[in-house]
């Protein structure tokens, strides 16, 4: 879009004979400007549309106080956790939770960390439960278990998860896979990158 300035007081050709001590702004008066408007000018027919044009940042841009971003640099990723068999995990990962976890034959993305849990009542399937998180959501899966997974979530009614059924969860929910297994969804947590693994 283009700015076209025109006084907006006077028509073409007409003199504004106001002199610059009566204006309450002399240099404009001086320029012969009273007022700005802003419009489109009129385009040749054919011209190409400008409207749709989308404008984004340069790659290097100088932040406040004179410092230039990296443009590589991005917030750092929270993530939440899972607290089971008395460990903490980061959901950087999925974690299939169960008496003899396996991951998938075929998948895509990072490898789930596997947790074996003791069942001697076998109330806990091989693969029971996967854990992951999905953006900002953590989401629990029941994995076609046998006695389905009890989720209770802070302040809400339990509910059983049946074969292949999902549920997003929030910190504190409660997940109970049977024989007195229990996962705890912990809260997210800003992680700083390192070169080193974290667990």
């Amino acid at each position: 879009m283009e700015v076209v300035v025109a006084d907006a007081r006077h028509g073409p050709g007409e003199r504004n004979e106001m002199s610059a001590a009566q204006s309450p702004d002399p240099w404009h008066e001086r320029h012969g400007i009273d007022d700005t408007v802003v419009g489109r000018r009129a385009r040749p027919s054919g011209a190409a549309d400008a409207d749709d044009t989308v404008l984004r940042a340069s790659p290097t841009v100088t932040a406040a106080r004179g410092r230039v971003q990296n443009p590589s640099a991005r917030p750092a990723p929270r993530l939440h956790g899972v607290r089971v068999a008395g460990q903490d995990l980061l959901l950087d990962a999925p974690v299939v939770v169960g008496r003899r976890p396996a991951g998938p034959r075929v998948g895509s993305g990072p490898a789930p960390r596997l947790v074996t849990v003791p069942s001697p009542r076998h109330e806990v399937s091989g693969a029971h439960v996967d854990v992951r998180q999905q953006g900002g959501i953590v989401v629990i899966t029941d994995l076609r278990s046998t006695n389905g997974t009890r989720v209770t979530e802070p302040g809400r009614v339990p509910v059983v998860l049946r074969q292949g059924e999902s549920l997003v969860a929030r910190a504190g929910t409660i997940v109970d896979v049977g024989d007195g297994n229990l996962l705890e969804i912990l809260p997210p947590q800003r992680i700083i990158p390192t070169k080193e693994p974290l667990l």
